[in-house]
C-alpha cells in the first residue's frame, strides 16, 4: 500500500510517522508514505496556494491549480484520490476496509476556509470527513485514515485475531469491556464470569456487554443493528 499526502505543512507528519502502527508498517515495507508540499506546485513568486472566494465570504479558499499540477505528476491508473473535508462522507470502518484494498491512495489535505469545489467534483475520486466537527486542516484527518487503513493490511497488526474482535468489526457494535491485572483494585473487581473457564458463558457475556456499551455510548449504532437483524 502506498499513501501520497498533498499538504502545505509537510513537517506535520514527521513525528507521527515515527511511532506506532504506521512506523512499523513503513519499516516492514507493507506501507509506503510520501509527503508532497503543495507550495512546490505553485507558479508564482509567493508560492500562493489560496485566494479569496468568488461571491464574497470569510476566509481564503485553496486553489485548484497547485492540486491539479501535483496530481498530474503523481497519479497512476491504480491511484485512488481522496479529498479530506468536513463536507465529505463520514469515514467509518467499512470505508477503511474498502480503502485497504487499494494499491495507491492520494490524500489531499484541505486548509483555510475550504478547497475549490472543482477539486471535489473533478479531481478527487471521493470526499471524506473523519467526523462531525471542523478541523483546522486535513493533516490530522490524513493520519487517521492512514492509521485505520494500514492496520487492516495483512501483516501490519501482530495478532490479526484482534482485528475481528475490536469495535466496529462486528457491524454496528462497539467492543466489549476488557480487564487485566490486578483482579481487585481498591474494591473494583473484574467480572467473575471471565474466570469461569466456560467459553460459552464468556462469549455470551461479551456479546451482552458489547450491546450494553453500544446502547450507552452509541445508540445510533444500536438502531442500525436492530434494523439489519430484523431484515435478515
Amino acid at each position: 500500500m502506498r499513501f501520497t499526502v498533498l499538504t502545505i505543512f509537510p513537517d506535520f507528519f514527521t513525528s507521527p510517522l515515527k511511532y506506532g502502527i504506521l512506523s512499523r508498517a513503513i519499516e516492514s515495507g507493507a506501507v509506503e508514505v510520501e509527503i508532497f508540499n503543495l507550495r512546490d506546485f505553485t507558479g508564482d513568486l509567493h508560492r500562493s496556494v489560496d485566494d479569496r472566494p468568488f461571491g464574497g465570504g470569510a476566509g481564503m479558499i485553496m486553489k485548484i491549480e497547485p492540486i491539479h499540477r501535483a496530481l498530474s505528476g503523481i497519479k497512476t491508473p491504480s491511484s485512488h484520490t481522496v479529498l479530506l473535508s468536513a463536507s465529505g462522507k463520514l469515514f467509518h470502518q467499512k470505508k477503511a476496509r474498502e480503502l485497504s484494498q487499494k494499491e495507491h491512495i492520494v490524500l489531499i489535505c484541505g486548509r483555510y476556509e475550504g478547497v475549490d469545489e472543482r477539486v471535489a467534483e473533478h479531481l478527487a475520486d471521493e470526499e471524506i470527513s473523519v467526523g462531525d466537527y471542523v478541523l483546522s486542516g486535513g493533516e490530522p484527518a490524513a493520519l487517521i485514515v492512514m492509521d485505520a487503513v494500514s492496520r487492516l493490511i495483512p501483516g501490519v497488526v501482530g495478532k490479526e485475531e484482534s482485528l475481528r474482535e475490536e469495535s466496529f468489526s462486528s457491524p454496528h457494535l462497539l467492543e466489549y469491556p476488557q480487564y487485566t491485572r490486578p483482579r481487585n483494585f481498591q474494591g473494583l473487581t473484574v467480572p467473575e464470569v471471565l474466570f469461569s473457564g466456560d467459553h460459552g458463558k464468556i462469549e455470551e457475556w461479551k456479546r451482552k456487554k458489547a450491546l450494553e456499551k453500544t446502547r450507552k455510548n452509541r445508540p445510533d449504532l444500536i438502531r442500525r443493528y436492530h434494523g439489519e437483524t430484523q431484515g435478515d
